[in-house]
């Protein structure tokens, strides 16, 4: 009711100040919580990798009745940003694990192989993801996880295209859903497959997501299978750098109609990071123990940054639509690892 006042007439109604907005330092400091456990699950099943656990975790911390709360609550700025800034110094740090000597060193052969099998994942998965109907940007950041190098991918995609933090989650739990039952899958069909040990690392190399699952899978055939799996693998990473700026021009051409709509530059500022690093690398001017330290920092910053996404992810929601994301994995899945096959046994 407005008061009356002799003097002044009538007073505007009393405005109830707005409570103040957490901050980020809650959710950034369960992010840090994030990743010691999961460093503490991979330390006690070396099979897992850390940041397979750190999405898993953070799935489960959005879904704890005694916790969700402040995940979605309080927490929710720090995980926000811990997905999206902490996302882009981790993908990077990881231009620091590839050098241009260690893809020429492969053969042209290869390279041709691995450019095949990320187009042929890509565009099918992007298209038969349309075609199921999915929502929002989640089947061209699946076709991105699926073709690149998993989580990482779709970070970096996501921060050119705007999309959704939910769609971006999904995407990553689907994702590492599919590269953590590769690690258990894959060594079961070495043999049956007629694979020797060198032509398996370099299969699942081209068709595992994420470098800690390409190394967990590979390992179980000996030394000479990880370390082509692993340069396989990075070869594909090297392939972030294009698809990023692909997007990035593709999401600028079509918001020229919007002129007050932002658009994202061409080659956005982490890509050009990503790219300097892998000049770094190639120059031989780090010594093993700085490398040593950069890769501990981007596992840890990515780890940090997949909890965040994670515990972006609500199941309830992610059902509505499972059977179809179900399906886009499961196709994806069959083509990057038949086309991958493919190309190893015609280029060995």
């Amino acid at each position: 009711m407005a008061v009356i006042d002799s003097k002044a007439g009538v007073t505007p109604p009393q405005t109830v100040p707005a409570p103040p907005r957490p901050g980020k330092l809650p959710g950034l400091a369960m992010a840090a919580a994030g990743v010691a456990l999961a460093w503490a699950v991979h330390l006690l099943v070396p099979a897992v990798p850390m940041l397979t656990a750190a999405v898993v975790l953070g799935i489960a911390a959005a879904h704890l009745p005694w916790i969700r709360t402040r995940v979605r609550g309080a927490g929710r700025p720090g995980l926000t940003l811990a997905g999206k800034r902490l996302m882009r110094t981790g993908v990077v740090l990881l231009g620091l694990k590839l050098s241009l000597d260690d893809v020429l060193g492969l053969g042209w052969a290869t390279v041709v192989m691995v450019f095949a099998v990320v187009a042929a994942t890509f565009f099918g998965t992007l298209w038969l993801g349309r075609r199921l109907g999915l929502r929002g940007d989640q089947p061209l950041l699946i076709a991105t996880g699926y073709s690149i190098c998993g989580a990482s991918a779709i970070g970096a995609v996501s921060e050119v295209s705007g999309s959704d933090e939910e769609d971006v989650a999904t995407s990553v739990a689907l994702v590492t859903l599919c590269g953590t039952l590769a690690i258990a899958v894959l060594p079961l069909l070495h043999h049956p497959l007629g694979l020797a040990d060198a032509q398996f690392g370099r299969w699942v190399g081209a068709s595992v997501h994420d470098v800690g699952q390409v190394v967990a899978t590979a390992q179980t055939a000996g030394p000479d299978a990880l370390t082509d799996a692993v340069l396989v693998k990075l070869m594909r990473v090297a392939l972030l750098a294009p698809l990023v700026a692909a997007v990035a021009l593709s999401v600028r051409q079509r918001r020229q109609a919007a002129p007050t709509g932002k658009r994202p530059a061409i080659i956005p500022l982490f890509v050009l990071g990503f790219l300097a690093m892998v000049a770094v690398r190639t120059t031989g001017v780090l010594p093993g123990g700085a490398l040593d330290v950069a890769q501990h920092a981007q596992e840890l910053l990515l780890a940090a940054a997949l909890f965040g996404l994670g515990s972006a992810v609500h199941l309830p929601s992610l059902v509505r639509t499972g059977g179809r994301v179900a399906a886009l994995g499961l196709c994806s899945w069959v083509v990057v690892a038949g086309v991958s096959y493919a190309g190893v046994l015609l280029t060995t």
